[in-house]
């Protein structure tokens, strides 16, 4: 599985599209620490994935990056946050992400002294661990694995992947389900199940906790960690 996970990554490095960050790529001038940004997040991804690989039972699939999130972790539906350990109190850890490294921020202080979060991360990491899942039994990803940003709006935006955008990154979609084998697909939210249909890709739904809708997503990831 070594060799499919850094295959995975060398693809999702690879990937340029205009309008869309890369965060294991590329540079945001105005809100990274320094040029070695890309290399701190794909550090944080390297590691994430490494701990999960062969273990992960389940895996998450939102529908692609957020400026809040893994635009400065590297890591889907995570926040920079959670990995400075300012999210303990929600009963997230840093150490739930990942052990073997030290996790570094990658934007500049002076945009956020404590680090981007993001709601979506802080509700799915919360509830999960909160379920008692261990950490290396779920791993979260995207059906678009990187970051859409409006260009008029600049880098702190989201907006939705296009469709083109959506057919480019399958090749990488299918390289990352290729680490995980056997986990249980679950799509967060109607997008990603859209997407992973289309693809014939198996897969459960859950309610996107975005929204109001973190009560029906906890309900319903509820039911399918425990079986019931």
């Amino acid at each position: 599985m070594k060799a499919k996970r850094d295959h995975f990554i060398n693809l999702l490095k690879d990937f340029s599209s205009p309008g869309v960050f890369n965060p294991w790529n590329d540079v945001d001038a105005e809100n990274d620490i320094s040029g070695e940004s890309p290399l701190i997040r794909t550090g944080h991804l390297h590691a994430y994935l490494t701990e999960r690989t062969g273990k992960a039972k389940y895996i998450l699939m939102g529908e692609a990056i957020g400026y809040q999130g893994g635009h400065f972790s590297g890591i889907a539906m995570t926040s920079e946050r959670i990995l400075l350990g300012h999210m303990k109190g929600k009963g997230i850890g840093a150490e739930d992400v990942f052990t073997s490294i030290s996790p570094r921020r990658t934007s500049r202080e002076s945009v956020r002294p404590n680090g981007f979060t993001e709601p979506t991360a802080s509700i799915v990491w919360g509830s999960l661990l909160n379920m008692g899942v261990a950490p290396a039994d779920f791993v979260i990803w995207n059906t678009f694995a990187w970051h859409p940003y409006n260009p008029a709006k600049g880098m702190l935006s989201n907006r939705k992947p296009t469709d083109d955008e959506l057919a480019s990154g399958i090749p990488v979609l299918k390289a990352f389900l290729s680490v995980f084998p056997e986990a249980k697909v679950i799509a967060v939210g109607k997008v990603a199940e859209k997407e992973l249909e289309s693809l014939a890709i198996d897969c459960l739904e859950v309610r996107h906790p975005a929204n109001g809708g973190a009560g029906k997503f906890r309900q319903q990831i509820g039911k399918i960690v425990s079986g019931k």
